[in-house]
């Protein structure tokens, strides 16, 4: 089963950038879909961004034209470029591999 490892994540001021990583430990060639979801506190998991296999991109309506998903097959990894941060964006960031795998997590937190 594959693992994942996310890194990346800390603290910025609003409409600053952060690039989250997500290395898996085996390849993501045959995954077909790979996402980024994040949890606020007191609030239920959500859906940020997914890409499957062939590139097609999927965004949260709070995200679109701020964050880029992207994934890199050679390397395993799975990217979520983050600009124009906001406070509402503090969260910490997951990144999920089908069916069930989750990694660690890793914080972000945006200063107003």
């Amino acid at each position: 089963q594959v693992q994942l490892v996310e890194s990346g994540g800390g603290l910025v001021q609003a409409g600053g950038s952060l690039r989250l990583s997500c290395a898996a430990s085996t390849s993501i060639l045959s995954i077909n879909t790979m996402s980024w979801y994040r949890q606020a506190p007191g609030k239920q998991r959500e859906l940020v961004a997914s890409i499957s296999s062939s590139g097609s991109t999927n965004y949260a309506d709070s995200v679109k034209g701020r964050f880029t998903i992207a994934r890199n097959t050679p390397t395993a990894t799975v990217f979520l470029q983050m600009n124009s941060l906001k406070p509402e964006d503090t969260a910490v960031y997951y990144c999920h591999a089908p069916p069930d795998t989750w990694g660690q997590g890793t914080q972000v937190t945006v200063s107003s």
